[in-house]
């Protein structure tokens, strides 16, 4: 249905309609309830350009995800499908930016263009050159995982460093001494990628605390990384009975390693740690772990930065989520030795 459709039906002209929908001159308040008894019988729905000449507005939000180059996680994945299911409840169209590398251009064309009306910024580094690109702007934003100084900018995050303390807590209850942290890539970590580091610290801390020994090994994001990383382990620290692990990407080649090497789990390995349930669940025994909530660390994104663009002169809020750990069958007693 168009504008010239409910033109007719109004028995006024298409410039009346328009002027009606974008509030660009006056109209009489009968023939203004003409047309919206037309728009409601027809149940119209003015396009977004429309709307974002009326309110000056694009209509839409920027998401600015790692190059192609990283091949994006699942998790990574899941943020994208989440962030856009957001936005299109909201009505809004999203515009994918890579960033980092040969794509810093497009950055800053999201950034200086005003193509967008706010931005949404993934994979963040605890020294994070993009934040501050964005603070000096002034363009509204928000970040999914934060700065090492949070508190000007507005987030979502996951507690890493909580729940991996808490798997190695688990892991301790049931007797086990040798720990591992496998964690994100060696090129993340060096990069300051805030999760790998947050995991380093709960980890650290909790090994700590309870008294046990634990070592941490940086793996690549993917099944071959996970193999060779689950193949080194063994070799040079057999004494380890438990892995913790945030990265899930590896988690196929941890368990081809396991089958391999002819290691039960949890019978001589228990593992546990943070993945998107899908992963979790396809784990053969299925991973006890922290599910990671995708979903509504997407919408919440997209909530608190419409809130942004409205508001922007408000405190930023922020987000940090800690998601129970489901209890499966990858953890069990420390074997006997």
């Amino acid at each position: 249905m168009n504008i010239g459709e409910i033109a007719r039906r109004a028995g006024v002209s298409r410039s009346t309609v328009s002027y009606a929908l974008s509030g660009k001159r006056t109209v009489s308040e009968e023939t203004r309830r003409r047309i919206q008894a037309v728009i409601d019988e027809l149940d119209y729905r003015p396009n977004a350009a429309a709307r974002a000449l009326k309110e000056g507005r694009t209509r839409t939000v920027g998401l600015v995800i790692p190059p192609a180059s990283a091949r994006l996680t699942d998790m990574q994945l899941g943020f994208v499908a989440s962030v856009v299911e957001a936005a299109a409840r909201a009505d809004l169209d999203v515009l994918l930016s890579p960033s980092g590398g040969d794509h810093d251009r497009s950055f800053e064309r999201i950034v200086s263009g005003r193509r967008v009306d706010g931005v949404i910024l993934m994979e963040i580094r605890l020294e994070d050159e993009r934040v501050s690109r964005l603070h000096q702007a002034g363009l509204p934003f928000v970040t999914i995982g934060h700065t090492a100084h949070p508190h000007g900018t507005c987030w979502v995050d996951v507690d890493f460093a909580a729940i991996i303390a808490r798997c190695v807590h688990h892991l301790a209850d049931l007797g086990h001494r040798h720990l591992a942290l496998i964690n994100r890539s060696p090129e993340l970590v060096a990069a300051g990628y805030g999760p790998a580091h947050r995991a380093r610290d709960g980890f650290t801390e909790a090994v700590t605390q309870r008294r046990l020994a634990g070592i941490e090994l940086p793996c690549g994001d993917d099944a071959a990384a996970g193999e060779d990383c689950f193949e080194l382990l063994r070799e040079r620290h057999p004494e380890i009975t438990a892995i913790a692990t945030i990265n899930e990407a590896a988690l196929p080649g941890i368990q081809r390693g396991a089958e391999r090497a002819n290691v039960s789990i949890p019978g001589d390995l228990s593992i546990a740690g943070i993945a998107a349930r899908h992963w979790a669940e396809e784990f053969r025994p299925q991973l006890t772990a922290a599910d990671f909530p995708t979903l509504e660390m997407g919408t919440r994104a997209v909530e608190l930065l419409l809130e942004r663009i409205a508001t922007p002169d408000t405190t930023p809020k922020h987000l940090l989520l800690t998601p129970p750990i489901s209890l499966r069958a990858s953890t069990g007693p420390a074997p006997s030795r």
